[in-house]
């Protein structure tokens, strides 16, 4: 059996990769600090493996985690300035190779179809090929493997540009670029888990019933789509804000009280809540990657693009849901 936590463990180990290259850079002004932050992430691949399976105690991981933001904090993390090729070979490169720059990236959805259509179904006796539940995330893997293996044998990299390692040169390159950003997704992730944990969607929806009119019902749906917003632009993450706004005003309100339809009701909600990923540099992985991979002068540029669009789109999500979810037409 193919097991997920294979995956974590190779992700683990590029990011010790990544640490060991940027200590060895001189050109990076803080590659301590910077080799210690990816260091420390890539054990908390491989140790969390003994967490989840309760051979390991968890505090150490949180101590991981309390280091990498003082290291952020302290500014810590920073780039280096060598390897990496310059515009003159990218542009020799373009120019070579063309649209089958491509074919690497697109062989990722091919191979993870593959995986999700075919092999998710392939038994071996009676053990399944592919570790239950975790099906889509190892085909991504094995996609992600295959298509490195495709770019080594059509780039060819040279030893300058560092061959069989140049993809751990560039992926390191990226994620200097990107830093400490590149991490905040799972961060968000956990803080999702903790507010439902807390019960802030029942305080939440506590709040709202002193406040919203009783009987309103473009009330609770301003109130629910306003909330998705907001909720998804503290936590970056529409999915976590999901269960806290439907918890105390979804539920309870749009479906039990007014007999809303909970497919329209959660769907439209869920399109509001990305309304507020247009408008928050917590959406790292959405607002500030693009800007840093791009060198953008100003890495709220995506945002303050998204903004104009965000509000009118979030104000027709809340008539869509009032008109289509509630039975208003049709």
């Amino acid at each position: 059996m193919i097991k997920v936590e294979w995956f974590y463990w190779l992700c683990g180990l590029i990011f010790l990769g990544v640490a060991a290259l940027t200590v060895g850079d001189r050109s990076n002004p803080k590659r301590y600090g910077s080799a210690a932050f990816w260091g420390l992430l890539g054990v908390s691949f491989g140790y969390g493996t003994f967490v989840v399976h309760k051979t390991a105690p968890a505090w150490p991981l949180g101590i991981g985690v309390l280091v990498m933001a003082a290291l952020v904090g302290t500014r810590q993390l920073s780039r280096g300035t060598a390897g990496g090729p310059d515009d003159a070979q990218r542009r020799a490169g373009a120019d070579r190779f063309g649209s089958l720059l491509f074919v690497p990236a697109l062989v990722i959805p091919a191979v993870a179809v593959l995986f999700a259509a075919v092999l998710v179904k392939v038994r071996i006796g009676a053990t399944p090929l592919l570790e239950a539940g975790s099906e889509t995330l190892i085909g991504l893997g094995v996609a992600a493997i295959v298509a490195v293996a495709v770019g080594l044998v059509m780039l060819r990299p040279t030893a300058a540009a560092g061959g069989v390692l140049a993809p751990m040169r560039e992926g390191r390159r990226l994620l200097e670029a990107i830093g400490w950003a590149a991490v905040l997704p799972q961060m968000l992730a956990t803080l999702g888990q903790l507010f439902t944990a807390a019960g802030v969607g029942t305080a939440v929806g506590t709040v709202t019933n002193h406040v919203l009119p009783h009987g309103s019902l473009i009330g609770g749906v301003v109130v629910y789509c306003l909330g998705m917003a907001l909720f998804t632009i503290i936590m970056g993450n529409a999915f976590a804000a999901f269960p806290i706004m439907t918890a105390a005003i979804g539920w309870p309100i749009l479906i039990q009280q007014f007999h809303g339809n909970p497919a329209a009701v959660f769907a439209i909600g869920m399109l509001a809540g990305f309304c507020g990923t247009l408008c928050t540099p917590m959406a790292a992985n959405f607002n500030l990657v693009p800007a840093a991979l791009l060198e953008m002068r100003s890495k709220y540029g995506p945002i303050k693009a998204q903004i104009p669009t965000a509000i009118p789109l979030l104000l027709c999500n809340m008539a869509l849901m009032y008109v289509f979810a509630f039975g208003v037409v049709g």
